[in-house]
């Protein structure tokens, strides 16, 4: 994944460009590809935990990623744009599947939903307004990477494996830490916004 750090570095990387054959890209890439995988797991093989370890690889990879594109001098522009939208399209069919499946309670979907939702139409007020782009912050990662092992945990308390409810006490956990810092992430964006909106109108005006 792409991070603050990261995007400090790009900045100031005069050879930092799209680069879309890096290997995070390619890993972002993979994760998309798992998506139907990870939904016939659940509806066709019915196999709650086999999804679930695939859910919990996935959102693994949201820093392996990031660590090699740091590591290795491998960051680029289409990363910052490709990673956080898996991140997001992972979160949001996780969810969805799950709603649907019974493994989830309703109000921790509703309020997870509910937040994409905002940051997906903010961004593309933003992208309308001409700010440019904004880059996803550590809380912003943070959040994310505890809800996508909130959500596996949930699916591997309903299977049938003997640890289940283990696994369901620790979705609990991962949920009362990761929602709040979901929703406070997206409260901090909104200064970054109006700072992006001011330099992406001034380039314009300056090009």
């Amino acid at each position: 994944m792409h991070r603050v750090s990261e995007a400090s570095d790009a900045s100031s990387d005069p050879e930092v460009g799209w680069r879309p054959f890096t290997v995070p890209n390619l890993i972002s890439f993979g994760r998309l590809c798992c998506l139907p995988w990870f939904v016939w797991l659940v509806f066709g093989a019915q196999d709650r935990w086999g999804a679930a370890l695939l859910l919990g690889v996935l959102g693994a990879t949201d820093w392996v990623d990031g660590f090699i594109a740091r590591r290795f001098n491998q960051v680029s522009e289409l990363g910052k744009i490709l990673d956080p939208t898996a991140d997001r399209l992972l979160l949001l069919v996780a969810l969805v599947v799950m709603i649907a499946d019974g493994s989830l309670p309703l109000w921790i979907a509703v309020l997870a939903l509910f937040r994409e939702g905002v940051v997906a139409v903010a961004a593309l007020v933003l992208g309308a307004l001409g700010a440019r782009k904004i880059d996803v912050t550590w809380w912003g990662k943070t959040g994310t990477f505890l809800m996508m092992f909130a959500v596996p945990c949930f699916l591997a308390s309903h299977s049938d494996i003997g640890v289940a409810d283990a696994f369901g006490v620790a979705a609990w956990v991962f949920v009362a830490a990761g929602l709040p810092i979901h929703y406070w992430s997206a409260v901090g964006y909104i200064p970054q916004a109006v700072t992006a909106v001011r330099e992406g109108r001034a380039g314009h005006i300056s090009g």
